[in-house]
């Protein structure tokens, strides 16, 4: 059990990642964590394409980016202020080489982005770089756990503009993961199901929005 533990914990460190990214030639995603561009394709529809069309050039940050093929699939739809942010130096060097116009890539630490400007941020997106940081019990999370997520929230909410969205696609139950998301009250905030099947597994979507009383403003 405690080498099961010790593995989930190094999924929050660069030193696991850069491991994983060593393996990538920066064409097919290593390590897509869960649900394609396709199948995501309905909810960002509804929560990014009719809303922020790509002439409106809304600037887009992907947090935890790594490998992903995201990133390239909104470029093609005509997104081309994108900002896509890892704390991995392997998978940033590999990805900058790609000199893809139309997405910038930065070092940096989901919990700390000094480099990117408060209230500048239209549209946020997760997929799994918050689930990467959980272990242990999920009633009742270590501390470190709870600490680390406070500390991403905060960064994401900073970076927002009022009316910017933070978009968030994860495995974990709601009844879980709402208290780490909004540990600070930071968020309105709706969820929904990202179902293919009955027989397929769950995954959720979350839209968040800043709370007009959030204590970051």
């Amino acid at each position: 059990m405690g080498s099961r533990e010790e593995a989930a914990e190094a999924l929050a460190t660069p030193e696991y990642w850069d491991g994983r990214y060593s393996r990538s030639d920066g064409e097919h995603p290593t390590h897509e964590w869960f649900k394609s561009y396709d199948q995501l394709q309905p909810f960002l529809t509804n929560h990014l394409f009719n809303i922020r069309k790509p002439q409106d050039q809304p600037t887009i940050l992907h947090l935890g980016a790594g490998d992903s093929d995201v990133p390239q699939h909104l470029l093609e739809r005509g997104y081309r202020n994108q900002i896509c942010v890892d704390f991995s130096p392997a998978v940033v060097s590999l990805m900058k080489a790609k000199q893809l116009d139309g997405i910038t890539w930065r070092q940096a630490d989901v919990r700390d982005m000094p480099a990117i400007t408060s209230d500048s941020i239209d549209v946020a997106f997760d997929k799994g770089t918050l689930d990467a940081m959980i272990h242990g019990s999920p009633w009742n999370p270590p501390d470190e756990v709870k600490q680390n997520a406070s500390r991403y929230m905060r960064e994401v909410a900073r970076v927002l503009k009022h009316d910017g969205v933070f978009l968030y696609i994860t495995f974990r139950q709601p009844h879980f993961i709402k208290p780490l998301l909004n540990q600070d009250d930071l968020w309105g905030l709706t969820v929904e199901v990202l179902k293919e099947s009955e027989s397929s597994f769950d995954y959720y979507a979350f839209s968040m929005r800043k709370a007009t009383t959030s204590s970051s403003a």
